[in-house]
């Protein structure tokens, strides 16, 4: 028998406001989800024109900091 490792993957998704800047969204993505510019733009306009988006996946004990960073920066933002 093969016992197999599951490792659940889980997101960040931030959600769109009517208070943060596109700029200051970018400029928190890049600083707190390791994104490059154009990625962190991308997400960005998802943001704003879909309501939210994933912008981090990964292990929840990575992810609870950046989370956490994200918030301090008055985005709403939630680990699912």
């Amino acid at each position: 028998d093969v016992k197999e490792k599951i490792n659940k993957e889980h997101e960040i998704i931030v959600y769109n406001d009517d208070f943060n800047t596109f700029d200051h969204v970018i400029d928190t993505l890049i600083a707190t989800c390791d994104h490059n510019p154009i990625q962190a733009e991308q997400c960005t306009l998802l943001i704003h024109y879909k309501g939210k988006c994933a912008v981090k996946t990964g292990e929840l004990k990575d992810l609870k900091p950046r989370c956490t960073k994200i918030l301090a920066a008055g985005i709403t933002a939630e680990i699912l």
